[in-house]
């Protein structure tokens, strides 16, 4: 997408421009980023493509030509302001240095804000390590059909569990809609396109991304499902995994007293991530350890326990997250013998 010339105008209120432009002159929307609070948005009609950019001020005006093999974006001005910016074409994706912090996101805290499609968006690391992860508890309150649209994501790493209700999930070669329901997860490789079509009431997602900020396509000529029915295709070094919490298979964890349901991951992503259900076993508790990882993330899905980190003290319960650091100290005691989590492991 990035080597069509883009004209990028400031506004103050992106989604009622995005509308307007849609409904009134034609437009329609190819990318936006982030998803939980857009700041950006592509739209392309007549021959051109605007960025409109909530962080401009409104009336500024620049137009981006693509260059190859552009290493710099050397800035122009004109006489009356307009500035033209000559920009790599289709850079690399940028993943921000990791910046580990010991994050405990509590369920009583939550606080939601609208996001993409009419979704409802917690952010369960507020500083997101840097930059270089995200991690969403996603909400919709009441079902219904979705008003969504084929769309992929420029990402390194992004998976989807489904914490509560269902929804009706459709992608790319991946056969016909499915019924993604609570327990299971799903990994989006890096532009598989996909859709979600309907959901029902009280439903809820977490979603794990990297880089944390990364740009969404809209695809306007694929349609879903696809003719072709390829479940080991290729994407980007990754491959499509949806895990059923039916089929779900338990063995021992890393560590006595707690069992894992391992979702396949690894195989899938190269040995990028890692990711499953831990549940406790009576009388379990977790002894104090140094966890070795780039990012290490739980999600409470019931009971409840208390996370012991160097000299602090946190209690855990259903909808809480922690994402740990690298090297501290850890321990787990008064747990509960419904205690059960997501992990999601970057080793």
């Amino acid at each position: 997408m990035a080597d069509t010339p883009e004209f990028v105008v400031g506004c103050d209120d992106l989604q009622a421009t995005v509308d307007w432009f849609a409904e009134k002159a034609g437009f329609r929307m190819l990318m936006l980023r982030p998803a939980d609070d857009p700041s950006v948005s592509v739209i392309e009609g007549h021959g051109i493509r605007v960025r409109l950019d909530r962080t401009l001020e409104r009336g500024e005006a620049e137009i981006r030509i693509p260059v190859a093999g552009m290493p710099q974006a050397p800035l122009l001005t004109a006489p009356n302001g307009t500035r033209i910016r000559f920009v790599q074409d289709r850079p690399p994706m940028t993943v921000p240095e990791n910046r580990p912090r010991f994050v405990h996101d509590r369920a009583d805290d939550a606080a939601f804000a609208g996001g993409r499609a009419g979704m409802q968006y917690r952010d369960l690391i507020l500083d997101r390590q840097g930059g270089r992860y995200i991690a969403s508890h996603i909400s919709i309150p009441v079902g219904g059909p979705v008003p969504d649209y084929v769309h992929h994501h420029r990402i390194r790493f992004q998976m989807i569990f489904c914490h509560a209700g269902w929804a009706d999930l459709v992608y790319e070669d991946q056969g016909e809609p499915f019924r993604f329901e609570a327990g299971d997860c799903v990994l989006q490789p890096p532009h598989i396109r996909h859709r979600v079509l309907h959901t029902s009431d009280e439903f809820e997602v977490v979603e794990i991304g990297s880089p944390a900020e990364h740009d969404t396509y809209r695809d306007h000529e694929m349609e879903l499902p696809t003719s072709v029915f390829d479940p080991a295709r290729d994407f980007g070094g990754q491959r499509f995994v949806w895990h059923r919490e039916a089929a779900s298979a338990r063995q021992p964890w890393r560590f006595d007293g707690f069992t894992i349901s391992d979702f396949g991951f690894a195989a899938a992503t190269g040995g990028l991530a890692e990711v499953g259900i831990v549940r406790a076993e009576e009388g379990a508790a977790l002894a104090t350890h140094v966890p070795e990882h780039e990012f290490l993330f739980w999600f409470v899905r019931c009971g409840h326990a208390t996370i012991h980190r160097n000299d602090e003290v946190h209690g855990l319960v259903a909808r809480d997250s922690a994402t740990l650091v690298a090297k501290e100290t850890y321990a787990l005691s008064d747990v509960s013998p419904d205690f059960e989590f997501l992990e999601v492991r970057i080793p």
